[in-house]
């Protein structure tokens, strides 16, 4: 029994002892604690600021301050974009219509819409050249293709071939932007070098010259709903300048 007595009296010392030694390391940071789960009711923290694109501490002129609902609109917004140095910017008369686009579709970037763009020009007027209505439709409205339509039509009638070869752009400006009820409306100017050529029955050409490099400029309009599911803009209007 005395023994039996000893091994309890040894087990509760060696209790208090391991009670105590937890009472000095609980509650101290070791610095691997894992941080704690995230209230799923409550929202994540925002994300910190996107770095703007260029930078003008460093005297860069291609600085993108992206305009924003909460945000007063910037006198000027450029950034180059896409390969060969493409200039592509949001002009300042442009910035409250973007920032107004932005609030009712928040995937909405204009430097990226840009790059968009300069897609969609080339496979229209390649598309235009060749006379290959089947690209075209999906691309315009309905009043659009009418015209488009007529064109080729007309030069069909003519015996006419046209040929144009999109050299590559200087520039793919945002030059204006606005909501339109629930549709975004965006025009831009493109800086294009093209060589047009027309050509009649017997390979002569009737208008246009091969060897020059021509230098046109176009503002075309495009519009998208914002509350539809698809992504695809649709070209509405197109301008020649100059």
């Amino acid at each position: 029994m005395v023994g039996n007595n000893y091994d309890i009296i040894l087990i509760g010392l060696v209790a208090v002892f391991l009670i105590l030694r937890l009472r000095s390391v609980l509650g101290k940071r070791t610095g691997n604690e894992q941080p704690p789960a995230r209230d799923p009711f409550t929202p994540p923290a925002p994300p910190p600021a996107t770095p703007r694109v260029g930078d003008a501490a460093q005297g860069s002129d291609n600085v993108v301050p992206l305009p924003t609902a909460n945000a007063p609109a910037p006198r000027q917004s450029s950034a180059t974009s896409g390969p060969g140095g493409i200039r592509a910017t949001v002009m300042p008369t442009a910035a409250p219509g973007v920032a107004a686009i932005r609030t009712a579709d928040p995937d909405f970037e204009p430097i990226g819409f840009t790059g968009g763009a300069r897609a969609a020009f080339t496979a229209i007027v390649e598309a235009f050249a060749r006379g290959d209505t089947a690209t075209l439709k999906p691309l315009l409205d309905s009043a659009t293709y009418a015209s488009f339509e007529a064109a080729i039509r007309g030069r069909i009638e003519r015996n006419e071939k046209a040929e144009t070869t999109l050299i590559g752009f200087e520039a793919s400006d945002i030059a204006a932007a606005e909501m339109q009820g629930t549709n975004a409306v965006v025009t831009v100017r493109f800086v294009s070098e093209q060589i047009n050529v027309v050509r009649n029955a017997d390979s002569q050409i009737v208008d246009g010259n091969p060897n020059e490099v021509q230098k046109v400029v176009d503002l075309w309009t495009f519009r998208r709903d914002t509350t539809s599911r698809d992504p695809n803009w649709q070209l509405i209007k197109t301008e020649s300048e100059g």
